[in-house]
């Protein structure tokens, strides 16, 4: 009676243990993974199907636990979240937490993105060559950057700068200077809290990437698209792991990680400006225009903007950081992308 009685307890414990994302079995290891972006978008796609790849490749050894939606840890609130092990693995954006990351925070400066491809790319390249001590408490896994980023109302059509005075905008972060310089005023707030900000009128309009219409479906929110693409700024975002649960993997399996992530990098990239010409589409289907600029209101954007650029090296320089460096090299990567002569591993 007493070995029945034995058996079944522990019979029942090996159930909950299965049934226990947190369980980790002898020679397995088990993980958390949280991000912002909504089940629905392409981000949460990849990321989960990264999740996939890196359970595959290492024979089952990981397993990884996806939290989409801010489930796990709000979008300012991750990459905190995975520094303290409330995650074991966070995607974000940098510039949620304003000021902490000086350096990279080059990639969101208004220097004419041409694509998510080559943001991604470059973003990835930077990080590689400088290896900011700002990132030095998690381990950092890849990094991807979303396409250009442009400007969007409601109801008030942007032609040129003067329709921008008064406006009051939503932007991320840092991107409120480059909204300031050009007349408008800027209100900062996380992707997530957006929607509804221009559908009850707390904000005219936004700025964003042209997939956020449908990723985020502000397309039905705004009427409008400028497409100002001569200041179109980038996003970085973060892939990274808690450095102690990382440096608890075997060497075989970090160097098989490493290999995806890679991968990942690239098809960020290329996924960033598929769900753009999908966000035209929403947008178009939606009944709302897209404004284009001519080449002389393009350079009144443009030169319009240049003190944004001198308040970068001038706060990274009180920092001891080098971002004029920075900001050399991501122009350098700009002039041979427009050349057809930028190499990267992050690109295809």
């Amino acid at each position: 009676m007493k070995k029945t009685a034995v058996c079944a307890m522990l019979l029942g414990a090996w159930i909950v243990g299965l049934c226990i994302p947190g369980t980790v079995w002898a020679g397995s290891h088990s993980l958390t993974y949280s991000s912002f972006f909504p089940p629905s978008h392409v981000q949460s796609k990849l990321a989960k199907a990264w999740c996939e790849e890196v359970k595959e490749r290492t024979g089952g050894k990981v397993s990884i636990y996806f939290y989409p939606g801010q489930t796990l840890t709000k979008a300012d609130q991750t990459y905190d979240g995975v520094v303290t092990g409330r995650s074991d693995i966070g995607m974000s954006c940098l510039l949620y937490t304003r000021g902490r990351f000086p350096l990279m925070d080059v990639i969101n400066l208004p220097f004419g993105n041409p694509s998510g491809e080559f943001a991604t790319a470059a973003f990835n390249e930077l990080y590689d060559k400088f290896q900011p001590n700002e990132l030095s408490d998690v381990k950092v896994l890849y990094l991807h950057a979303h396409g250009p980023g442009l400007m969007h109302t409601v109801n008030t059509k942007v032609s040129s700068l003067g329709d921008l005075k008064g406006l009051k905008l939503r932007c991320p972060g840092s991107v409120a200077e480059t909204v300031k310089a050009l007349g408008a005023v800027p209100v900062t707030m996380p992707m997530p809290e957006v929607y509804q900000a221009l559908q009850k009128g707390v904000v005219d309009g936004a700025v964003y990437p042209l997939e956020t219409h449908q990723g985020w479906k502000m397309g039905e929110a705004v009427d409008f698209t400028t497409a100002n693409y001569s200041t179109a700024y980038s996003v970085g975002f973060f892939v990274v792991m808690n450095s102690q649960k990382w440096n608890a993997l075997p060497a075989e399996i970090q160097e098989t990680i490493e290999e995806i992530n890679a991968e990942w990098a690239v098809k960020h990239g290329k996924a960033w400006d598929r769900s753009d010409m999908e966000g035209v589409r929403f947008t178009l289907r939606a009944g709302n225009s897209i404004l284009g600029q001519g080449p002389k209101e393009a350079d009144r954007w443009a030169k319009a903007v240049q003190p944004v650029f001198d308040s970068y090296i001038q706060m990274t320089e009180d920092k001891g950081v080098p971002g004029e460096e920075a900001l050399s090299f991501l122009r350098q990567c700009l002039e041979k992308y427009r050349q057809g002569d930028f190499d990267s591993q992050y690109m295809e």
